[in-house]
């Protein structure tokens, strides 16, 4: 099996990779990349591209799988407009031009709570993305909505902050379906998710997660 990843530079694309570059089922693995990274497999082919100029890279998005971790924040990104870029615009091109390409099965990293009738921008975002992939009609999709991620070591005093005020909550018997899922765990399922799911449609939330 040949996968395809984008967001391989994120906590959840980098685990993820990981998990590909160790499993016997996979063959090959290809990274779309912005900058080149430290790792080195005999299974890895790294591709740097600009996300800008699809055309000089649109054909090599061919093989068995997609899986897409890309993503930023508002912070990082500065603007809901550069943020809409990398979270929809970047995301739909590659997902299309993957089913032009004869890749038949998607997986999704998406957000909580995503619906395109949200009010809240990043959870309308993420909604519309869905639902523009869903219409792309691929013969595998599956759609993760996990809730808060844990990554490993992380410097995010929010993320942290976050994490204890739903861990303390969770200790108290409330918001068991937002208990944050480490990114080692999403990718986790990720994988096993693609092996396991049968042709069709599918939307894995919150604690479905860790047990995919």
């Amino acid at each position: 099996m040949k996968a395809l990843l984008i967001g391989a530079t994120g906590a959840t694309g980098s685990d993820l990779l990981q998990l590909l570059l160790n499993d016997e089922e996979i063959k090959q693995v290809d990274i779309f990349v912005r900058r080149e990274l430290n790792v080195k497999h005999e299974k890895l082919s790294t591709h740097i591209i600009d996300f800008d100029q699809p055309e000089q890279w649109k054909a090599l998005v061919t093989g068995d799988i997609l899986f897409s971790c890309l993503g930023t924040t508002l912070k990082t990104a500065g603007s809901k407009e550069a943020q809409w870029k990398i979270d929809y615009d970047y995301q739909f091109q590659f997902a299309k031009y993957a089913k032009e390409n004869n890749v038949h099965n998607y997986v999704l990293v998406s957000a909580a709570n995503a619906s395109a009738k949200s009010a809240l921008f990043y959870s309308k975002m993420k909604g519309q993305l869905e639902d523009a992939v869903k219409a792309l009609k691929f013969l595998k999709l599956i759609i993760f909505q996990p809730p808060l991620l844990l990554r490993e070591k992380t410097d995010r005093k929010v993320e942290v902050w976050a994490a204890g005020v739903i861990n303390i909550f969770n200790n108290l018997g409330f918001l068991k379906s937002q208990k944050p899922v480490s990114t080692k765990v999403l990718a986790a399922a990720m994988l096993k998710s693609a092996k396991v799911y049968k042709d069709g449609e599918y939307t894995v939330v919150g604690q479905e997660i860790p047990r995919v």
